[in-house]
């Protein structure tokens, strides 16, 4: 059974983006800045930004330095490295896989699966929200 993007982000609470970029013309931004707007504790994610502040929230350099609980993994990046940030979200414990629009990785999605997570490929929830 397929889930449901709609009620996974009904359920979920803190989101983190991997792959956020400060640059306010990326797509991640958007998404960050709407999940925000939107009251979703969000958390970005980059080791390039790791440090600065984005939308006014302090970047990590991977999943495991975030000190909270995260339900939901954004992954914006390219299919080779979704399976490192799987194996991430399933040692901090997420509950949700997702990656953005053109992200598939079909090894992931099982890992994902078989240790209990939900997993949603290829959607963007800014998208699924505003519809």
């Amino acid at each position: 059974m397929l889930n449901n993007p709609l009620d996974i982000l009904k359920n979920v609470s803190s989101i983190a983006i991997v792959g956020i970029s400060s640059k306010e013309e990326k797509d991640s931004y958007k998404v960050m800045k709407f999940l925000i707007e939107k009251g979703y504790k969000v958390f970005p994610v980059n080791p390039y930004e790791e440090g600065k502040y984005i939308l006014g929230r302090k970047c990590f350099k991977n999943l495991t330095d975030i000190d909270d609980e995260v339900d939901m993994v954004d992954v914006f990046r390219k299919d080779e490295f979704v399976y490192d940030v799987t194996k991430e979200a399933i040692k901090i414990n997420a509950k949700v896989l997702w990656t953005q629009l053109d992200i598939i990785c079909e090894d992931s999605f099982n890992l994902a699966k078989n240790a209990g997570l939900k997993v949603v490929m290829d959607k963007c929830p800014k998208i699924e929200l505003e519809n």
